[in-house]
């Protein structure tokens, strides 16, 4: 089968810009974290995290960034830390996973009409991005907005996530602050805010599981 040259100049676009490369330069904070990462744990992944799901998925999860022990260890999103635990176990619960959840890669565990992606694709220092990191990096995330043909819902877990959805959605902060358990209008799209699934905001009461179930219960509602 022949391939356009069209066709091929598109792919050869498309195709980078879903993920940053493993060796990403743009960020030299970042860059310079992650060797120290690899030469202290050289069998951990240490390298930006892909989202993970299927792109024709109609719902889109977004993240802050990889956890330290968690994605950045096993390289898929929200696994092998507490934030998995709680995600993976409310995607579960409501139709969006299948399988069973081991906090590992290679666990078996499916997501359905879903993908998690990440506003920053590699693990800060102290879990905290820098703003030039997260605009460095938000052309990954547009990449994969713009490439998911079904989409019809994001959920951002936290207000990182809910201000870079925001700019490719073309949404003022003014026009849809975060809160959570609110729900933003973005032309064909919903935007869905809830706090972040980490420990810290769970441990403090900041966020409860039901909190956080009543957001994908919202979700689960509109697209059925």
């Amino acid at each position: 089968m022949t391939t356009s040259r069209s066709e091929a100049a598109k792919s050869s676009r498309q195709a980078p810009n879903l993920v940053p490369d493993r060796d990403c330069p743009l960020c030299p904070r970042l860059v310079a974290f992650r060797e120290a990462n690899r030469a202290r744990e050289p069998l951990w992944h240490n390298a930006p995290v892909a989202p993970f799901g299927d792109i024709s998925a109609r719902l889109l999860i977004v993240g802050l960034a990889p956890g330290m022990q968690g994605a950045n260890r096993t390289g898929r999103p929200f696994t092998g830390d507490y934030a998995g635990d709680l995600l993976y176990a409310t995607l579960l619960e409501y139709g969006f996973a299948k399988g069973s959840y081991q906090a590992r890669p290679d666990d078996g565990l499916k997501l359905v009409d879903c993908r998690i992606a990440n506003a920053v694709h590699c693990v800060p220092p102290q879990n905290k991005p820098l703003p030039v990191e997260i605009n460095t990096c938000r052309q990954f995330l547009v990449a994969n907005l713009e490439t998911m043909p079904k989409l019809r819902a994001i959920i951002a877990l936290g207000r990182i996530a809910h201000d870079s959805v925001l700019k490719p959605l073309k949404l003022k902060a003014s026009q849809a602050p975060f809160g959570h358990g609110a729900v933003h209008q973005a032309g064909a799209f919903k935007l869905y805010d809830s706090y972040h699934c980490s420990r810290y905001n769970t441990n403090t009461g900041v966020l409860t599981p039901d909190m956080f179930r009543s957001v994908f219960a919202k979700v689960k509602t509109d697209l059925d």
